[in-house]
């Protein structure tokens, strides 16, 4: 039995040799195995970075997109509040000739009823020194003396338009 022994511890030795190859096998495809699943996720996660990325940038052009024309806007808003005001300005001015027009022809109206009054009183007047000249000299009267006046008319009032009222919508 003596030569059989160290063909078993031989044997032995191989086959513990042999197990401890396969589990190094098992643990290497075992590795393996998790290095493709790593290199799977890792692939994963590399697609979903340059998504992101893209992502990102695309976000970035409407960001600065959106700033231009928020940019823009803001330029239109200070164009339109400049104009606007001009037009107020313009709007006061034209009140304010309109204003001095209604004045200019109230004065004008006061004028002539007070010429066209001195005028009715002196035609009074030339009427009464007829009618004295025709009782001096006995002549017939040309007029019955039953005439009518016209009556006096008065003149409209313009009111003055008050700043503010009336405003104008230029939208």
């Amino acid at each position: 039995m003596a030569p059989s022994a160290p063909r078993t511890r031989a044997a032995a030795a191989l086959r513990m040799k042999q197990i401890a190859l396969d589990k190094q096998d098992r643990t290497i495809r075992r590795l393996r195995a998790q290095l493709a699943t790593e290199r799977l996720g890792l692939a994963a996660t590399k697609k979903e970075l340059k998504e992101t990325q893209v992502a990102l940038e695309a976000s970035h052009k409407v960001i600065a997109g959106l700033t231009e024309i928020g940019l823009s806007m803001s330029k239109k808003i200070e164009k339109m509040k400049v104009k606007k005001k001009l037009v107020k300005e313009n709007h006061v001015e034209c009140h304010q000739k309109f204003q001095a027009r209604i004045h200019e022809a109230e004065d004008s109206m006061q004028a002539q009823h007070l010429l066209i009054e001195a005028l009715v009183d002196e035609k009074d007047s030339l009427l009464q020194t007829i009618h004295d000249l025709q009782e001096a000299n006995n002549a017939p009267a040309p007029f019955d003396g039953d005439w009518e006046e016209e009556p006096e008319e008065e003149p409209e009032e313009i009111e003055d338009i008050p700043l503010g009222e009336g405003e104008i919508d230029y939208e």
